[in-house]
């Protein structure tokens, strides 16, 4: 775990505050898990908590058909890592965008992952790929930022999310063009990846040329979706 600067903690408003414990039992009453699911939650998650509610009563923002509220939610963990699988499972139980904090020996990490209602079944929400800003020290002496300006709780959402991604937006781009972008940008990463591993492989001196080649032209596009 590294300790970096504060990156996606906040100071949450105590007037949000929640603090209840949430039954791995009701999770997958609502989330219906399947059997290697459940053996994650017993491997890896010690307990769930509802930390905070962002909502119109709690912190005066007007909610938004996509966010109504946003929830905050604390996983103490077993282990220094928690299954992707483990945090959809929440997300598909609870019918609200939800930010996670994993606590660890002392520290912690945010995580999320881009929720908002289907657009083809309604009731439905889509959740994204996850996104962890790095693991923090609790003791930091680093005080921890307030939540950012915003004019509701979807603005105030998108800003909170994007403080997880680690490509920053750019001018004017949309929180889905965003994204977008840091989902070819994997791809391209991976892509890139396997070129490099073939090319340590490869004897034969027209093919290294032609590997090289596709690896320049990757590696030029990387540097576009990150500059």
């Amino acid at each position: 775990m590294s300790d970096t600067a504060p990156v996606a903690l906040f100071a949450w408003p105590p007037q949000a505050a929640v603090a209840r414990p949430v039954a791995k039992a009701k999770i997958y009453a609502h989330a219906k898990p399947t059997a290697a699911v459940r053996a994650l939650f017993v491997q890896q998650v010690e307990s769930i908590t509802w930390a905070y509610k962002l909502a119109p009563e709690t912190i005066n923002l007007s909610a938004k058909p996509e966010v109504p509220e946003i929830e905050v939610f604390e996983i103490a963990l077993k282990l220094p890592d928690v299954g992707h699988a483990v945090l959809k499972c929440i997300d598909k139980a609870i019918p609200f965008p939800i930010l996670f904090v994993l606590r660890y020996e002392g520290h912690s990490q945010p995580i999320a992952a881009y929720k908002r209602p289907s657009d083809a079944a309604s009731g439905q929400w889509m959740v994204g790929e996850y996104h962890a800003a790095p693991w923090q020290k609790d003791d930091s002496p680093s005080p921890r930022p307030g939540l950012p300006v915003a004019l509701d709780l979807q603005g105030l959402y998108e800003q909170l999310l994007r403080q997880h991604l680690p490509v920053p937006a750019r001018p004017g781009e949309s929180l889905r063009d965003q994204l977008d972008r840091l989902s070819l940008l994997s791809a391209k990463q991976t892509a890139a990846a396997r070129l490099e591993s073939r090319l340590a492989q490869e004897k034969q001196f027209n093919r290294k040329v032609e590997i090289n080649a596709q690896l320049r032209t990757i590696r030029t596009e990387l540097h576009a979706l990150t500059s």
